[in-house]
């Protein structure tokens, strides 16, 4: 479970801590081998970061290249490549089976290596047609959070880095692990890669809104029941029009979406934590059948839940 993060000159520190958070921390409480990090530079050389402070490495390329994840934060300059060196070394990592990962315009420095030539990828959208102009054979989507495709990850803006690396560590440990490890960090779970980067015409927070956020904690607590939008209105004492209206711009989608990712996210830890049938853990987290279930859950996760299971189970042995 070893991962690099490589370090440059005149990078931010920002992404960087989001990877340190999460992987450099002993977590014992967890009860899971977890991660060994190591920040990595070219001949281990000291690195000037934004702000005047100067970063010192532990590892160089070699130990970059031998990393299990590598993980490259937002790039200093979206105009010009990184050193031969660097690009070689994500290369040879990529070519031994790492695992690589990017932050913000990290995906730039992915490219100019060849990772994700005819691969969909993600960055920060305000990058997106620079992106565009220089590797035009990238399919890229500026308009979600994060895309894992393959072994080559991408995420959007700094921020989205912490969605990605929780998905990392989702991935690697089960939904469970994932969601101990955002409680300590004090973040949402779970976002899904495909939520939108940004809504076009935000709305400013509204009285309204803390019964929109209780309905929501309602919700949460009783997923197993039939809940509708009339029932969701009626926990925030509006009529169904107004709800529907102040959940869109509190949430920036809709009910039926927004429960349907939540009943999913519910059911992945009953299949990785216990050996309830499909049709109980359909019914625990409000599915009118197994065959709803099944359909939503593939369409969610690109798997059905027994494969899923199964995964998980042979992952964790």
């Amino acid at each position: 479970m070893r991962v690099a993060v490589l370090a440059f000159a005149g990078m931010s520190l920002f992404e960087t801590g989001i990877v340190t958070e999460v992987f450099g921390l002993p977590r014992p409480e967890l009860e899971v081998p977890w991660y060994r990090l190591r920040i990595c530079a070219p001949g281990r050389a000291p690195v000037p970061v934004v702000g005047g402070a100067v970063l010192h490495p532990e590892g160089d390329l070699a130990d970059l290249v031998a990393a299990d994840t590598v993980i490259v934060p937002g790039v200093a300059s979206v105009h010009a490549d990184p050193a031969t060196e660097v690009l070689d070394a994500l290369r040879a990592a990529h070519t031994r089976g790492a695992r690589i990962v990017s932050i913000c315009s990290g995906a730039f420095a992915l490219a100019a290596a060849g990772l994700l030539e005819g691969r969909r990828a993600t960055t920060h959208w305000r990058y997106a047609d620079r992106f565009r102009a220089r590797f035009p054979g990238v399919p890229l989507d500026p308009s979600v959070l994060y895309i894992a495709e393959g072994d080559v990850w991408t995420s959007a803006g700094s921020a989205a880095g912490i969605d990605l690396c929780l998905h990392v560590v989702r991935t690697d440990h089960g939904a469970a692990i994932a969601n101990a490890v955002a409680r300590r960090l004090v973040v949402q779970p779970h976002r899904d890669g495909g939520q939108a980067q940004f809504i076009e015409a935000p709305v400013p927070a509204e009285a309204s809104d803390d019964r929109i956020a209780a309905s929501l904690s309602w919700a949460l607590a009783h997923l197993a029941e039939p809940l509708t939008l009339p029932v969701l209105a009626r926990q925030a004492h509006m009529s169904p029009r107004t709800y529907l209206r102040h959940f869109t711009r509190a949430t920036g989608t809709s009910p039926i979406k927004w429960l349907l990712r939540q009943r999913i996210q519910a059911s992945l830890a009953l299949l990785e934590t216990t050996g309830a049938s499909i049709e109980q853990i359909s019914a625990a987290v409000g599915f009118e059948s197994p065959v709803t279930f099944r359909h939503h859950f593939a369409a969610s996760m690109s798997t059905s839940p027994s494969a899923y299971r199964q995964a998980f189970r042979r992952g964790g042995a």
